[in-house]
């Protein structure tokens, strides 16, 4: 058996939980992954046990887990085998899945996606981060059964909205509609039973009470407006964020810069060869050098969300940086700058992407305006004036969710921005970020999901690129040599 020293409270009120389904509801960092896998580790080991079935959401999750469960192995003195790669066959499709071969002759497999289908197999099931598989009710079926062979279940996560089916399983245990094990585990509650003493221990620093307050807040002010759900099991109001923060976060580089420029209010009002000459000095001290070293023989494209005194306006640029993989070299997000003044970067960036091949852009009331001079410029067949409609929303945002789960995207790794992609909810059946939603960045200002919706509007662009000949020369510098003709 596991030494008690070695799980807090609440991770052994799970390990020793003998109910054939339990549930929990958890706060993010609290660990109960890593103690699941310990209980898999012996489930496996066990002459008498069975084998182990985790399905996690992303083949991030799934390696992270079998390295756990491959640490206790090692700590408890129980032989296995080291991890491997297997094809595991799921109805009509071969899913890639990661495993450890105990001497028992059971196995712990990780699976990297979700199988539509559990029928077949035998033993325990995890279901991890519950809340964010794409059908979770068809997959609590299929788990389920496995029970009547002697199987158990374990389903963990955190919340992703008040209307998800992970909260109604969670409301249907505790009502007695559903006769399984219910556990919770807030931040709060893992503080109070030791977690960041065992984070001390482990990282060597002293425990102090003061130190344990301003980790908390730390913890609390990097994931706020969405701490309740993240960290205080208290689900959001909707259907929750539709791109889980794990699979944002796997999608992010910390070299990728965002450049933000906002006007102050008079900026307007000054004569336009003096906007224009601030901005260009902007755009020669902040841009133009970042698109200097962008790769020349790789094809470049953007999405532009449109806003002006209320909302951000947003570039996004994407280029290709191997087959049907994308890396945005850098974003810029502008508030209150001048239509004339906005027109002025999209073309500086335009016009330097290396073999420009597309921008999406949004069209929808003032935006229709740089969207058309931008379609002049470039051309229709380059430039998309893209009406957002839930129709639009409807073909498009499930492509863009993809492109995170498959860890073909790479975007900035920043707060703001991954504040936005998780505001687009799912409403009547459609992802999009919410006409209500308001969002305040890190500078205080308003948001509107500005940066999800450029970043899908640039996926948009790149993934339905034909790939055709750029119709035009960028003329570089030319361009921008002097006011006129800008």
């Amino acid at each position: 058996m596991i030494s008690p020293y070695a799980l807090l409270p609440y991770q052994q009120r799970w390990i020793y939980d003998p109910a054939p389904v339990k549930v929990c509801e958890k706060s993010r960092r609290v660990g109960l992954s890593w103690c699941e896998a310990a209980d898999s580790a012996l489930t496996a080991a066990s002459t008498g046990g069975m084998n182990v079935w985790y399905i996690g959401y992303s083949r991030e999750m799934a390696i992270e887990f079998i390295n756990d469960t491959a640490f206790w192995a090692r700590n408890l003195g129980i032989a296995a085998d080291r991890m491997e790669e297997a094809m595991i066959r799921d109805e009509e499709k071969d899913i890639l899945g990661y495993r450890i071969r105990f001497a028992s002759n059971f196995r712990v497999t990780a699976l990297s996606s979700r199988p539509s289908n559990l029928r077949g197999k035998q033993g325990k099931v995890v279901i991890d981060e519950a809340a964010f598989h794409n059908d979770l009710p068809q997959l609590l079926k299929a788990a389920v059964a496995l029970l009547m062979w002697g199987g158990r279940l374990a389903v963990i996560s955190t919340h992703n909205g008040d209307e998800n089916p992970f909260n109604e399983l969670v409301n249907d245990v505790r009502s007695g509609k559903k006769p399984y094990s219910i556990h919770r585990i807030t931040l709060d509650d893992a503080l109070q039973q030791g977690l960041f003493r065992r984070i001390c221990l482990r990282t060597g620093k002293p425990w102090s009470e003061g130190s344990e307050s301003a980790w908390r807040k730390e913890l609390v002010d990097f994931y706020g407006e969405f701490a309740d759900e993240e960290l205080f099991c208290v689900p959001s109001r909707g259907s929750g964020a539709w791109i889980p923060r794990a699979l944002i976060e796997s999608c992010m580089d910390e070299d990728i810069p965002v450049i933000r420029k906002a006007c102050r209010p008079e900026f307007a009002e000054l004569p336009e060869e003096r906007r224009w000459a601030e901005m260009n000095d902007w755009l020669n001290q902040n841009v133009t050098a970042l698109m200097e070293d962008l790769p020349p023989e790789r094809p470049s494209f953007f999405g532009e969300d449109f806003g002006r005194s209320g909302d951000l306006t947003v570039i996004f640029p994407l280029q290709e940086i191997g087959k049907m993989r994308y890396r945005a070299p850098f974003v810029v997000e502008l508030r209150n700058v001048p239509f004339r003044q906005q027109e002025q970067v999209l073309f500086h960036i335009a016009d330097r992407l290396p073999r420009f091949s597309g921008g999406a852009m949004d069209a929808r009331g003032n935006g229709h305006y740089l969207a058309e001079v931008a379609m002049q410029r470039y051309g229709s067949r380059r430039i998309k004036q893209v009406m957002l409609t839930d129709k639009w929303y409807l073909e498009n945002m499930a492509s863009c969710r993809a492109a995170f789960e498959d860890r073909t995207i790479l975007i900035p790794k920043d707060p703001d921005i991954l504040d936005d992609l998780r505001s687009v909810r799912m409403e009547k059946g459609v992802a999009r970020v919410p006409e209500n939603y308001r969002g305040k960045g890190r500078d205080g200002g308003k948001r509107h999901g500005d940066a999800a919706i450029a970043c899908a509007l640039a996926w948009h662009a790149a993934s339905r690129s034909d790939g055709g000949p750029v119709e035009y020369e960028a003329i570089g510098e030319r361009r921008t040599a002097s006011f006129k003709g800008y």
